[in-house]
Formats: C-alpha cells, structure tokens, sequence
C-alpha cells in the first residue's frame, strides 16, 4: 500500500480509539496532508532519515500563505508528532518504515506563563454585571474555572446535575478520557447555587446562552454555551478593564495551579487537579513559584 492509502486507514483507526478527539484526529489530517504533499505518495520504505531531514528542512522554510510568517518551532513539533505517530501506527500493523522512535524533535524555549496577579484576578472575578441573569452566568464561569482549574472544553461539558453542591465537587472527564474529581470553592458553590434559582429552565448543561430561540429539544443541548462562546466572554471583561495580560479561560487555570503552589500544594497533587497526564507538564509551574 501507498502512503495516501495508509494514511486513511490510520485517521479511520484514530476513529474507533475512544481517547482520541475530533481535535486531534482534524489537525493529524492537516499535518500528514503536508507531509504527503512533500513526499509524494510513495510506499513507506522509502521513508528514511534522509527524507525526514528535508522535511524539516522543508517545514523550517516554509511560509503561510495568508500572513506570509514562517512555522513557529513549536508548530514544526506538531508536523514531526503526527508524522511519528503515523510510522507508530505502521510499526504496530508490521509495515516496513522507518522507527518512529528515530523522529527528534526540536528543542523550543519554553513560553512564558500568564498568570494574573491577585489585584488583576480580584478585578476579573468582580467585572460581571450581578444584577443582570447573563452576569450572573459569567460570574459563576469565572469563579469556577480560577476555583477548579477545569479546561474551558471541561467546563462547556458540565451539566447541572453533576454537581453535588454540598460536597462542593463534582466528576469530570477530561483529555484523553481521564477521570477525574474536581472540587469548587465555597464562593463558586454559593454563586453556582444562586445562578440555578434564576434559571426557569430544566436543560440539562450547566452553561447556557440566554439569547436568540430557545430550544428545548433534547434537553436543552443546543442551548450549551460552547468553548469559544466562553473564551469570547472572558475576552469581553478582560477588554473592559483594560488588563495589561490577555487572559484568557487558561489563564485562570494556570492561575489556579501557581496559586496551589504557593500556597504549599505538592506538585502530585496539583498533577492530579489539572488532570495531567505527565508530571513534566505540570512542572511548567515551579519555575513560577519557586521562591
């Protein structure tokens, strides 16, 4: 089999993966797209060290059309990931090709964190309008994303009744299908408990829109506010004030895990509350705290 062929048959086996997202799956497409552009459809013994040098060679040169800029390092990585990935996927069904294990990735100067001060958190925590029901929503996302450090995908997913408000905790899958609990605050329970009582509605999702037709088919599900649809409301305070830090929903989460941590978490802990899978991914923070 060619390398066009074999590259389908790896999306389609991503397909049945059950801890493998859409996400993943569209951008694994986009990036073995271009190194089938790049290669040719050749079979995959043909793939050697040589050739992965030129297309590295290749990614470091090469310029988006729209914008004219070049691949940040850290997108380069991504490219080399999928192309690993998919001779893994080879390996495992005995085609010959080269060793994944073969493909090194470029090093990358590790980006700055954005973490809000205290002043700054206090200042986005308080800019939602409480005397109106949509503050009151965007009051409650706020709290409970700085309170439990959730992704903002996590937090689009909750619905109402996951949340067990005397606990202050409810169960969350996250990336890669971990579960996990995640506790809240008793400020977040308080404001969580008061959004609930002014909703008329039953639906089932936990974050609403309250414009445009309501739709209460399927319980409700169309009317779930989505990732961007919070990323865009935290955008919309964060301007309003005028903050020096573009923040955004993962900027409340790093917040979140630098203040564990200095506030005498040990970093297994805050591994587990983020839901990382490795320990190196949740060390990013000690280089912010450490005293």
């Amino acid at each position: 089999m060619l390398l066009s062929a074999l590259i389908t048959d790896f999306l389609e086996y991503l397909e049945l993966e059950p801890n493998t997202s859409q996400l993943t799956i569209k951008n694994y497409d986009h990036y073995l797209k271009r190194f089938l552009e790049f290669s040719g459809d050749i079979d995959p013994e043909k793939i050697d060290l040589n050739l992965v040098r030129k297309y590295r060679f290749h990614l470091s040169h090469w310029t988006i059309p729209e914008n004219n800029k070049g691949l940040k390092r850290i997108t380069q990585n991504y490219f080399m990931i999928a192309l690993r990935a998919f001779l893994r996927y080879l390996s495992r069904i005995d085609i010959q090709t080269l060793s994944p294990e073969k493909i090194e990735l470029g090093e990358i100067d590790p980006r700055p964190l954005k973490i809000l001060d205290g002043i700054k958190l206090r200042q986005l925590l308080e800019a939602p309008d409480v005397s109106k029901k949509t503050g009151i929503r965007d009051k409650v996302i706020l709290e409970t994303l700085f309170s439990t450090g959730l992704r903002v995908s996590e937090l689009a997913s909750l619905n109402r009744d996951t949340i067990n408000l005397n606990r202050r905790e409810f169960g969350i899958i996250g990336k890669g299908g971990k579960e996990r609990v995640v506790f809240i605050s008793d400020s977040a329970a308080q404001w969580i408990e008061k959004y609930l009582q002014v909703r008329k509605d039953t639906f089932k999702p936990l974050f609403i829109r309250f414009q445009g037709k309501v739709d209460s088919v399927n319980n409700g599900e169309v009317m779930r506010l989505t990732p961007r649809s919070i990323e865009r409301a935290v955008e919309k305070y964060v301007k309003a004030l005028g903050l020096s830090i573009k923040a955004t929903p993962h900027t409340l989460r790093h917040s979140f895990a630098t203040e564990l941590l200095i506030n005498g978490a040990d970093i297994r802990s805050v591994q587990k509350m983020l839901g990382h899978s490795s320990i190196q991914t949740t060390q990013i923070y000690t280089h912010v705290t450490n005293k």
